[in-house]
């Protein structure tokens, strides 16, 4: 299969991605790059009667910077099992700091309906147009277990997104 698809007509290889080695969540930066980072939370669903892919990125990260002046974002799915050094070091490296595209060898592809690219060696992908973003705060907790996850003040800010486009493509990391 090569083509769009509906937002929620692939939920399981997301559940599976983001449960596995994680997704990638592209932005561009202000300079304007494009900075990848790992994600392993992710949500899709209906809000405001739209198609929402929900993002949650703390405070610390390059990526909330980025999203801060950013109109869009794209996240890109690979298929299960691959990418995991690629995943890893997205997940694990600044973009401040690093070019993760070229670091990881990575292959931009324009986005059909946003100017933010997705990633080619990638099978599955959101095109997503920013509508809201909240930030999280210490009170906004009600479970104790969840509060205690948060040893600082970085706490993460949800941004969503409404998917415009949604489609699988032939990519693999032996693209």
């Amino acid at each position: 299969m090569d083509g769009r698809i509906r937002w929620d007509q692939e939920t399981h290889w997301l559940k599976a991605g983001i449960a596995g080695n994680g997704a990638f969540l592209n932005v561009n930066t202000p300079d304007g790059r494009v900075n990848p980072m790992t994600i392993a939370w992710g949500q899709v669903g209906i809000v405001w009667g739209r198609p929402i892919f929900s993002v949650f990125v703390r405070k610390s990260r390059y990526t909330y910077e980025c999203l801060q002046s950013a109109q869009s974002f794209t996240v890109s799915v690979p298929r299960l099992g691959e990418l995991a050094d690629e995943l890893a070091l997205c997940g694990t490296k600044s973009g401040r700091d690093l070019d993760k595209v070229q670091a990881c060898g990575l292959m931009l592809v324009p986005g059909r309906s946003v100017d933010t690219p997705i990633l080619g060696q990638c099978g599955l992908h959101y095109e997503c147009a920013i509508v809201a973003r909240a930030q999280f705060e210490a009170p906004d907790f009600v479970s104790k277990t969840i509060h205690r996850k948060y040893e600082s003040t970085d706490l993460h800010q949800i941004t969503l997104g409404e998917i415009l486009c949604a489609y699988i493509t032939k990519g693999s990391a032996n693209v």
